[in-house]
């Protein structure tokens, strides 16, 4: 071999390894920003073992004109997911892992093809596709393929590969924070984060074939809080003894037909101590209810002066004052915590997994049972995220209507925005069909907020011209004015007909307001700081949020006030409960706000918050709530542990579809 052919093997060989340092370079400026992290920089290693496998497929043919070929085709190939995830966060502000994107992202693009279109389009959009393209270019255009290469150097660059992937996983392994995410605790974004997107990929892939560990051994806390001084009464009056929520489960597998994964979840499952029934049990057993998502919606939004009918559902009713509405594969990963009670871990396909038995866990098939009337609406395309077919399992008696399958008949318009109108012409329907459970997903705070770009943001311009906030801050409020218009619709109706009192509403977000930061990461969301008045830079911070549980009979009592810490999780087991219904809190990795269930909420990071402090898994860092608390002994450690159990139940009942187990298939 000459001197020219070595000095063109040599620069070949560190091409792939150069070419991946690059896009994950870029892609972290596009995405979460920031390159040097320290931690972040097993990428590099990553990248060298990777790369030194691309150099070994680029040389496999004894054909130059082959090998370049197929070097110029792996270059694209690569090219292509790191924008495609590029774009996704953008949109989402999460990562979607590869079953997400394959379910979601088609969706994305058909019914917000216009978005997606100015995104692709824009300056950002245009400059992030041709800098993933541009390694794939230059070696087409200057590129040469490596001389024949032997099988002797081939070996060498497997052995590389190996050498490298083997430093990055000894450093892992004795870094205790990274060796948690990179194993048993997992998480999608995480992993990018930490060690970049193609090993994110890789750690999906493994955990698809192979799984991991579920469950852990853990001591059970009894106590979360600080105790408080019992004060003793002249007389003390006959304590009222409440019954657990809790079902007689065939937990030790009766008809012998459990899984080992099964049978790790029935021993979970056994293992946990349910929560006792209370005063608050069947509180509105009876009342009609209604669920709203709210796209967007976010705590910042509501205001005596701008929003008023919000203000007092959030006032009147009863108040939640840390809630937290945790971000997962966008607006069905939301409806998804809502409506089942459970994270999804499977991404957008969660919704679709979980739909094939669900009849046991949905309050809609619980209360049909007892006679309720109603159905799910949504003033979006039907087709989106499936919802055409899964939303119809939901278990309301009239079914799931959106556009696309029948709901444009009732609004008389093929589109809107507007969430006043879908709960005009649908309201009417069901109103006088008591007892009603009904379910809406609305639409109208759903991005871009610039006020030439969304309709109904312009509509109520007017009302935030006098904000000392930015067009982009104004724009967002000014689009929540349509979901402002459609409560005082809403309740309005319910008094006129005289059955507020006997009327649930129950309102939340799907997510934080993404939309508000153009492809910003925590750390750098402008927009989300000034909604919010300070500066966003972990999860607990941007996916704070408001749960509105309004009932009119509550109106004219002292509000209820919920201190600890609740979310999502909580919503469903909370109405359970208040609604009467029979279930099994240890089903759920929430709690019946109202029972004797210590506060304790998580995220699929595995970060998690309780009544003493917050824990932030990617720092292994606990902070209390105050100097003054006191910790019991291992607290830090067994909770994390209550944390990751909790993450692999919520995946377990999909991957399993344990409620089939359970109750039966529908």
């Amino acid at each position: 071999m000459d001197i020219r052919a070595k000095k063109n093997t040599r620069v070949f060989k560190c091409l792939f390894p150069l070419s991946l340092l690059y896009y994950e370079i870029i892609f972290r400026l596009f995405t979460i920003g920031g390159v040097f992290r320290v931690r972040s920089l097993l990428m590099i290693p990553f990248c060298c073992a990777y790369g030194f496998v691309g150099y070994f497929l680029a040389t496999l043919s004894r054909n130059r004109r082959v090998n370049r070929l197929i070097t110029a085709v792996l270059l694209f190939l690569t090219a292509i997911p790191y924008g495609v995830e590029a774009f996704v966060y953008r949109e989402f502000r999460i990562f979607f892992n590869i079953q997400a994107i394959l379910g979601g992202a088609g969706d994305v693009a058909s019914e917000f093809s216009g978005e997606a279109f100015r995104m692709v389009l824009s300056l950002q959009g245009i400059a992030c596709i041709a800098l993933f393209l541009l390694p794939g270019v230059l070696y087409l255009l200057l590129g040469r393929a490596p001389v024949r290469i032997g099988g002797r150097e081939r070996g060498m660059a497997a052995a590389r590969a190996a050498a490298y992937y083997l430093i990055c996983v000894m450093v892992i392994q004795m870094t205790p924070v990274l060796s948690r995410l990179y194993g048993d605790e997992y998480s999608f974004n995480a992993a990018v984060d930490q060690f970049g997107f193609l090993t994110g990929v890789q750690l999906d892939v493994r955990d698809r074939l192979f799984g991991r560990n579920t469950f852990q051994d853990v001591d059970i806390v009894e106590a979360l809080a600080t105790p408080t001084p019992a004060v003793t009464p002249e007389i003390t009056p006959e304590p009222v003894v409440y019954e657990p929520n809790q079902l007689n489960l065939p937990l030790d597998d009766p008809f012998g037909n459990a899984t080992d994964d099964i049978k790790q979840l029935n021993a979970y499952v056994a293992n946990q101590k349910p929560s006792m029934k209370n005063e608050f049990t069947g509180r509105f057993a009876g009342k009609n209810l209604i669920i709203i998502t709210a796209e967007a919606f976010c705590r910042e939004v509501i205001d005596p002066e701008l929003t008023p009918t919000l203000y007092r559902m959030a006032t009147k009713g009863i108040n939640f004052t840390d809630y937290y509405q945790f971000a997962g594969a966008g607006t069905i990963g939301g409806e998804y915590q809502h409506l089942f009670g459970l994270l999804p871990m499977e991404g957008v396909d969660s919704f679709q997994m979980m739909t094939e038995n669900v009849r046991n866990m949905s309050i809609a098939h619980a209360l049909a049972d007892q006679g309720y009337q109603g159905a799910a609406y949504h003033n979006g395309e039907c087709f989106f995220y499936d919802r055409d077919q899964t939303h119809i399992h939901l278990g309301y008696t009239d079914g799931f209507l959106a556009l696309g399958n029948g709901l444009e008949d009732v609004l008389g318009v093929e589109w809107t925005d507007s969430d006043k109108l879908m709960f005009e012409k649908t309201v009417p329907t069901y109103i006088d069909r008591q007892p009603f459970c009904c379910y809406y997903m609305t639409i109208s705070a759903h991005a871009p907020y610039g006020f030439d770009d969304n309709d109904c943001a312009a509509r109520y311009r007017e009302r935030v011209e006098g904000l000392s906030c930015s067009d982009q801050v104004k724009g967002y409020l000014a689009s929540n004015q349509e979901l402002e218009e459609a409560m005082a619709y809403l309740i309005g109706v319910l008094e006129e007909k005289g059955i507020a009192d006997d009327t649930v509403i129950c309102l939340t977000g799907d997510h934080f307001p993404y939309g508000l930061d153009d492809g910003a990461g925590l750390g750098n969301m402008p927009y989300l700081s000034e909604l919010y008045g300070y500066e966003v830079e972990n999860s607990f911070q941007r996916d704070h949020n408001a749960w509105l549980l309004w009932c009119g009979e509550l109106e004219d009592e002292e509000p209820v006030v919920i201190d600890g810490p609740t979310s999502s999780l909580d919503i469903l087991p909370t109405l359970y409960n208040l609604f009467g219904i029979d279930f099994d809190s240890r089903l759920f990795p929430g709690r019946d706000v109202f029972s004797d269930a210590p506060a304790f909420i998580f995220t699929t990071g595995y970060d998690w918050k309780s009544d003493l402090g917050e824990y932030f898994n990617e720092e292994d860092t606990f902070t209390p709530v105050s100097e003054d608390v006191v910790l019991p002994d291992g607290y830090v450690e067994n909770m994390k542990a209550v944390a990751s159990n909790k993450i692999s139940f919520c995946s377990g009942v999909l991957e399993t579809d344990y409620y089939g187990y359970l109750f039966g298939s529908n």
